[in-house]
């Protein structure tokens, strides 16, 4: 969405409110002024965002997250026009900080969604395309770990909540059939307890040799090494959305969340979904757009033959 209003309006100055995290994946690209939200430091983090934009004055806040600590953190920032979301995706008490709405869209994308704001400024060209810069050194270190024309899988195999997760010993048996297909499988993640665990349960449940680098790349090394990658495999987690970036196929997992609304943009048709069986086991009639699925083995339901043919159907589109 940023991208697309630089490209329509080049001179214009964009200040990013951003994730601490976040930032360290984007922290590169060029124009924008990065101003770091710390989430971590409780009330200080809206301290601290008062202190940063104390005495200035926008023109427009593209008001684009409707979590309740979005909206507090939006009273820290003086602008004249605050676009919001539509009355239906406004939650949290976003419209009673915004003046002006996005187009209402019934079933979107969350990319589909964001988009809209670029619209609403008058952005023409919405397609959504992406060009986050990568250090050389990080561009290096993932050809030293996958070589030109190397078939890789990587199995980026944590999502931000356990449940969210697929069982290990289904991961491994399609890291199997890869590797029975010649591809060379990689591990991929962040450098919590629960990714290293569950990193070591697949590792031990293959009996091919896996390589594993969960915890020991940065975001910029992740993403240079989703780029070299033929394929990704991942259920609802960043690193999904980030191999999208880098034109890579991935095959979601999904349970818990629609993949209409939150899978990998460019790979919908790769997508392995329990959704809509797990929905219509807790509810009837019609089901809103953003509702989520609840219980802790939901990841249960996508089996591993499911997802060893969407496998299949990806090499034999892309790589034959």
């Amino acid at each position: 969405m940023v991208q697309a209003i630089q490209r329509q309006y080049p001179q214009l100055k964009i200040t990013w409110v951003i994730g601490k995290l976040e930032y360290q994946l984007l922290k590169h690209l060029p124009g924008i002024e990065f101003v770091i939200f710390d989430k971590s430091q409780g009330w200080r983090s809206y301290l601290n965002l008062h202190k940063a934009l104390k005495g200035r004055r926008f023109d427009v806040l593209l008001h684009m997250q409707v979590a309740l600590r979005a909206t507090l953190a939006s009273l820290a920032i003086s602008a004249k026009v605050r676009v919001g979301f539509d009355r239906a995706r406004a939650k949290e008490g976003q419209w009673l900080v915004t003046n002006h709405r996005v187009e209402p869209l019934a079933k979107p994308h969350v990319l589909d969604g964001f988009m809209g704001f670029a619209k609403a400024i008058g952005v023409s060209d919405i397609t959504p395309s992406w060009n986050i810069p990568v250090p050389q050194a990080d561009t290096e270190f993932a050809q030293r770990q996958i070589a030109d024309g190397e078939k890789v899988l990587i199995i980026c195999a944590a999502a931000s909540k356990a449940e969210r997760n697929w069982l290990p010993e289904r991961y491994a048996a399609v890291a199997q059939h890869a590797v029975n297909k010649g591809y060379r499988v990689i591990l991929c993640g962040g450098p919590t307890a629960l990714e290293n665990t569950l990193a070591d349960d697949i590792a031990n449940a293959c009996s091919a040799k896996l390589d594993n680098l969960v915890g020991k790349t940065s975001l910029t090394q992740l993403l240079a090494l989703l780029k070299r990658a033929s394929l990704v495999l991942a259920p609802d987690t960043g690193p999904a959305h980030m191999a999208v970036t880098q034109g890579t196929p991935v095959i979601g997992l999904y349970a818990h969340s629609n993949p209409g609304r939150t899978g990998p943009y460019l790979s919908q048709q790769y997508v392995v979904s329990a959704y809509q069986e797990a929905i219509a086991s807790q509810q009837s009639g019609e089901v809103k757009w953003g509702t989520r699925a609840k219980g802790e083995h939901l990841m249960a339901l996508i089996s591993v033959e499911a997802v060893i043919e969407k496998f299949d159907q990806v090499i034999q589109q892309t790589h034959s």
